[in-house]
């Protein structure tokens, strides 16, 4: 686990200005950077970066975070590598409460495995250039020079021992480590990859992190992957991520593929949007990623049933992900056609059109649900409803949850209340789910009137400092949207001591956490509108709205009383509370 106090100190250190214009072109405006926001398509830039704040914003979509939530967002980087990623450009070492001195090692050997194979990378691109029967192969399967170089293709030669005239130590340990040459109990040592076309893969930052190689004749395995390695892992990469993300960015969809041949001929076709998982099942991160940065992601699979079984994983991998605001779709591809064949065969536009009209996951779900059941029978009917009430509660959308519900009622002929007791939803409501919305999926919606405790985050937010002055937020705080303001106003006094709290280290702290849907609401809705007003006017808005609040609260708690008593006897206490509430002025009134 990395320090909080670490974050902190990254997070000061940093220059998010740098960070954001390595991957969008600002323009400086006043005191702040604009660009055309690269979370959603627009034509007149409303995305802003503040130097002094250490944070953006965009006016038309909502997004908003630090350079470390950033990071996150535009390249897909989990948490943990976002934050070293940081660290690296600022030249901190990123310390763990748990055996720091472990990672420290872990990194720096990981640091020569990345060296290891970037050597290996070059060896084989070289070799590449070097083979007319591998150049003939990429060119019968209609490849051109400028895909290949694209996607950084290379060619490992036959041969048992060829990176021995690339690390003269072919006996070192690190060459196994970065799963390029396997080492047998008796001792023999030999290249991993042999007589293969050479697919690099990349992490998020575009860093080779591995290789997967395909033979160019006959023979077996078809494709061959790299091990997992310290910092290369199936189950959290995709093939190609780091080359479509622009494209992805741009279309609003991405394509989800099983092979890297696929990746690479819809590249070269023009559908620069595809991806491919590495030769295992879709795993909670790949779809994590990919709903990230995409409002839609479309599934391709063979159509034939082991195609149906490994959609079927995908689905319900992806369940618990879900918002309202994406979608997930399954493309089932004609029967012996894979995608890299048919963009051939049919062409761009036939592809592209059949990828637009794939299955939604609703219409695949409730067929999945039904596969093979006799819904005539009350039979057929019990095991459809078995098979939904496991299925729908891992939904985290809510308004695609209810409706589901609804055509399941409708399929098994019962009320949807029988349906939502069945599933364990009180009452016909639905129950709130708790599920990241991706940037690029926000929009303006209708909203409701603020709350006090919202606008009164909002100016924390806007200036930290407020937070050490006025009523100070006590024990009398009970709503969610109060105890928010109360643990943000905990957080920055804890840090006062350590030099002035940034705007992106509040964010940064409560991501994942109950406030950060408050804070996210503050900053859309009321934050703008305090950009422009001095330190000194917010702050005294600050102190007369915690006066107001606590007000509020004990009206509240009056009325709680008061209503108590017309069914019942107060106790003594109650009484002494009301007692005392009630003698003191209603800033109302004045009495």
């Amino acid at each position: 686990m990395i320090p909080q106090e670490f974050i902190q100190t990254l997070l000061g250190r940093i220059d998010i200005v740098e960070v954001i214009g390595h991957y969008v072109p600002l323009k400086k405006a006043g005191s702040n950077y604009v660009a055309r926001c690269p979370f959603h398509s627009e034509k007149t830039p409303s995305f802003s970066v503040s130097p002094a704040k250490q944070f953006y914003h965009c006016f038309g979509c909502g997004a908003s975070g630090s350079a470390l939530g950033f990071l996150m967002e535009y390249t897909g980087a989990g948490f943990v590598e976002a934050v070293r990623d940081l660290a690296q450009q600022t030249g901190l070492q990123v310390p763990e409460e748990h055996g720091g001195q472990d990672y420290l090692r872990q990194h720096q050997a990981r640091m020569n495995l990345g060296e290891i194979i970037r050597r290996a990378l070059d060896y084989y691109r070289a070799q590449l250039k070097q083979s007319p029967e591998a150049i003939n192969y990429l060119k019968r399967r209609g490849l051109t020079g400028s895909v290949a170089a694209h996607f950084g293709l290379g060619y490992a030669p036959e041969g048992w021992r060829n990176l021995a005239s690339v690390f003269p130590a072919y006996d070192a340990s690190e060459l196994v480590e970065a799963g390029l040459v396997i080492a047998t109990d008796d001792g023999k040592r030999y290249d991993r990859f042999r007589g293969r076309i050479m697919f690099p893969i990349q992490d998020s930052r575009g860093e080779v992190i591995a290789f997967g190689g395909r033979v160019v004749e006959n023979g077996e395995p078809k494709y061959l992957n790299s091990p997992e390695t310290p910092f290369f892992e199936k189950g959290r990469e995709l093939y190609g991520f780091s080359q479509a993300r622009r494209a992805i960015r741009e279309q609003g969809w991405v394509l989800v593929v099983e092979g890297y041949m696929d990746v690479v001929a819809l590249s070269q076709a023009g559908l620069e949007n595809a991806v491919a998982t590495l030769g295992t099942a879709t795993s909670v991160i790949h779809v994590q990623k990919l709903m990230r940065v995409a409002d839609k992601v479309i599934f391709a699979f063979d159509g034939d049933a082991a195609g149906r079984q490994a959609a079927r994983r995908a689905m319900e991998v992806a369940l618990p992900h879900l918002t309202d605001n994406g979608q997930v779709l399954f493309l089932f591809l004609p029967n012996g056609e894979d995608p890299d064949s048919y963009v051939r065969s049919a062409g761009r536009d036939a592809f592209e059109r059949l990828a637009l009209q794939a299955t939604p996951l609703s219409r695949f779900f409730l067929d999945t649900l039904t596969q093979d059941l006799d819904m005539v029978s009350a039979e057929g009917k019990a095991q459809f409803l078995k098979r939904a009430t496991e299925q729908v509660p891992r939904i985290a959308a809510p308004a695609l949850a209810l409706l589901l519900r609804e055509r399941i009622a409708e399929l098994a002929r019962l009320p949807r209340e029988d349906v939502d007791r069945l599933m364990g939803v009180g009452g016909g409501k639905v129950a709130p789910a708790a599920s990241a919305v991706s940037y690029s999926a926000r929009r303006r919606i209708r909203e409701s009137p603020t709350s006090l405790a919202i606008r009164l985050l909002a100016c924390v937010l806007q200036y930290p400092a407020v937070a050490l002055s006025g009523v100070e937020p006590g024990n009398w705080m009970e709503e969610p949207d109060e105890l928010a303001l109360r643990s943000v106003v905990d957080f920055i006094r804890t840090f006062q001591g350590q030099g002035p709290v940034l705007l992106s280290s509040i964010v940064e702290h409560f991501r994942g956490c109950d406030e950060n849907r408050f804070i996210q609401e503050a900053l859309r809705r009321e934050f703008n509108a305090l950009s422009s007003s001095p330190m000194e006017e917010v702050t005294q808005s600050y102190k007369e709205g915690l006066g107001r609040l606590q007000q509020q609260h004990r009206r509240r708690k009056v009325d709680r009383l008061l209503a108590k008593s017309r069914n019942e006897t107060l106790t003594a206490e109650e009484m002494q509370a009301l007692k005392a509430l009630t003698a003191l002025p209603d800033e109302r009134t004045g009495r």
